[in-house]
């Protein structure tokens, strides 16, 4: 069990790391950004003039959500941080536009292409390969009150839901009467033994997922980069606490690292460079901590 305090620096860690990443390639690339105000400055991307590409993503992914409609709507979600962004005169700041979005990462590996025609993603996966992703999708679980809860989950592929993580620093907390307003929460979980923080419950997001999970009677993923065991280790704790088994073996953890083995060697290149994301049969060009200036 990592120690709490080795917690927030996994995600501050790899946080600088992508930033100056970014940083660098927008100044070599004379790419549109801007940064953010405070310590972090985020590096935040602009579409061209044309709006035909966006610093913050692969060309061809680009492309093929452009080219979608249920896709292209992804790319309308409004920067919560704005004001911590300087004025941009032709359009107003995204969410996808940050160089530390993990729904940007997501749509950049699930667009492409080839990654989808040449089916290894399907493969991984364990998904049929005529599925799309679909990105920002509501789903429901039951309330105990006979109304169902819509949460949004970042991408359903087939029949797995998928939870993205980057450099976010958890899952979310949430009151206990939040959570146990659920119809199901105690035939799925054991209850006592998920983990708390003083009277919150920890992971939100993953138990109600879970619990959509086990409504729809479908399968749940969450993807998180390999530098993140922070992220993995708490997806464990909860995972431990589903009661069914059959539900417990439909829970599964990918990394982007993983993801990355699969896909087009130029998009493994772009993901190498702006993310230092690196299959796991490839080496790293350059020590990481040289990236944290």
């Amino acid at each position: 069990m990592l120690s709490p305090s080795v917690i927030p620096g996994c995600a501050r860690a790899l946080r600088r790391e992508i930033i100056a990443r970014n940083r660098r390639l927008a100044e070599e690339g004379a790419l549109t950004s801007v940064s953010s105000y405070g310590p972090d400055q985020v590096v935040v991307y602009a579409a061209s003039e044309d709006g035909k590409t966006n610093g913050n993503f692969f060309p061809a992914s680009y492309k093929a959500i452009l080219d979608f409609p249920q896709w292209r709507k992804r790319l309308t979600k409004v920067h919560t941080g704005r004001r911590n962004l300087p004025r941009h005169e032709t359009s107003t700041w995204r969410e996808l536009d940050a160089c530390t979005s993990s729904d940007a990462l997501l749509m950049n590996i699930f667009c492409h292409p080839r990654a989808l025609a040449e089916g290894k993603l399907h493969r991984l996966m364990t998904i049929d390969v005529s599925a799309r992703p679909e990105f920002g999708m509501r789903v429901a679980a039951p309330l105990a009150n006979g109304h169902r809860d819509r949460t949004e989950i970042d991408m359903r592929f087939g029949d797995l839901l998928v939870e993205a993580k980057l450099t976010e620093a958890d899952f979310q907390c949430c009151r206990a009467d939040l959570i146990e307003r659920y119809r199901d929460f105690n035939k799925v979980f054991e209850t006592d033994e998920l983990p708390r923080c003083n009277e919150l419950y920890v992971s939100y997001q993953l138990l109600r997922s879970v619990l959509a999970a086990h409504a729809s009677k479908q399968r749940f993923c969450v993807i998180a980069d390999a530098r993140r065991p922070d992220l993995r280790e708490q997806w464990f704790a909860v995972m431990q606490c589903i009661r069914s088994s059959d539900l417990r073996l439909r829970c599964q953890v990918l990394t982007w690292q993983e993801l990355s083995a699969t896909l087009p060697a130029p998009l493994q290149r772009w993901l190498e460079e702006k993310y230092g994301i690196f299959a796991p049969d490839s080496e790293p060009q350059m020590d990481a901590s040289e990236w944290y200036w």
